[in-house]
């Protein structure tokens, strides 16, 4: 299956989830090229955006994994097609998104 490019964005307004989703983002190590997390201590919510690189299938898993978390949003936008190894990006976007 071929690897797509995209990124997960983590909304957590209950953060005793943070065990679980820290566990949940660590099985899928292999597909995740960076993370950033913003606590935002003065709001009622945290901020966590993936980087990822895999299949479709990969990065719905994950996304629909974290998704069910009570209290946790989970939204991914994903390259329509493969990314290109060499020569000028793929430009075509398809936002491919998730909620639960």
């Amino acid at each position: 299956m071929e690897k797509r490019i995209g990124t997960i964005t983590l909304l957590i307004a209950d953060r005793s989830q943070s065990a679980q989703v820290n566990a949940i983002i660590s099985e899928f190590a292999d597909i995740v090229l960076a993370r950033q997390g913003l606590p935002l201590q003065a709001r009622p919510v945290a901020v966590i955006s993936l980087i990822v690189e895999g299949s479709t299938d990969r990065i719905n898993t994950i996304c629909g994994r974290l998704g069910r978390l009570p209290g946790v949003e989970a939204k991914a936008v994903v390259t329509r097609t493969a990314p290109i190894a060499q020569g000028s990006p793929d430009k075509s976007i398809h936002k491919y998104c998730k909620s639960h």
